[in-house]
């Protein structure tokens, strides 16, 4: 695991194409923005897990690796 230290507004770049930024950080509660692909699923793990227990057909559970 890559662990980075990122500021208020600051980015990661994944790829060219995907982005994340820091929108505030409140005590232990941050906020991110993601802009990524149309074709890129962005899910919290915990909504992913919860899709690929369940098996819901209207998302694609390709990414299950929990």
């Amino acid at each position: 695991m890559l662990v980075l230290t990122r500021r208020k507004d600051e980015e990661i770049l994944i790829n060219d194409n995907i982005s994340i930024k820091v929108l505030s950080v409140k005590g232990n509660r941050v906020r991110l923005g993601v802009e990524a692909p149309d074709d890129v699923q962005v899910n919290r793990a915990e909504v992913q897990k919860f899709l690929c227990e369940f098996e819901v057909e209207a998302v694609p559970v390709q990414s299950c690796g929990f």
